[in-house]
């Protein structure tokens, strides 16, 4: 069985290709890549088409050896939250513009810092590096890494 999981965020091309990327390098890091369909979003169109936003690629690339270079923005839709077993907020107001969409009321809307290691930093926003200097896309990046890894946990220990 395929578990359908999508990251968004507002424009998707900054945090939620992180996402996506990190998730699938934690999946295939642990040989689960036929269990998982990994797909990232922005709850705007402010961006459709276009890249990531170079601040991603270059962490992304530094840190990990990952390419998402060849990811391109697309837009959540309804059809989105109907199909995807899990979808994924950067933030809560990306979480609530979700809401709104058909099929939005979903529990299986979640934000992506609900999965933080530490109990007293869930529940947070994963802050928009946009426009900031790599120091931002670095500590997006560390946010991001630590709670795709312990979103794919939780996933697993719910199949068991």
């Amino acid at each position: 069985m395929t578990t359908r999981v999508m990251f968004f965020c507002l424009g998707n091309i900054c945090r939620s290709p992180l996402a996506e990327a990190l998730f699938r390098y934690h999946v295939e890091a642990r040989g689960l890549g036929d269990r998982f369909e990994i797909a990232s979003s922005g709850t705007s169109g402010y961006h459709v088409g276009e890249p990531p936003d170079p601040g991603s690629v270059k962490v992304a690339k530094e840190r990990l050896g990952l390419d998402i270079s060849g990811q391109r923005a697309q837009r959540l839709v309804g059809a989105h939250v109907q199909a995807y077993d899990w979808l994924v907020a950067m933030d809560g107001a990306n979480l609530r513009d979700a809401r709104r969409l058909e099929g939005g009321e979903r529990q299986k809307l979640v934000l992506l810092r609900d999965y933080e290691p530490s109990e007293a930093q869930r529940g947070g926003d994963v802050p928009d590096p946009w426009g900031g200097g790599p120091e931002h896309f670095e500590q997006v990046f560390e946010m991001v890494e630590r709670c795709t890894a312990g979103l794919l946990d939780a996933l697993m220990a719910d199949r068991t």
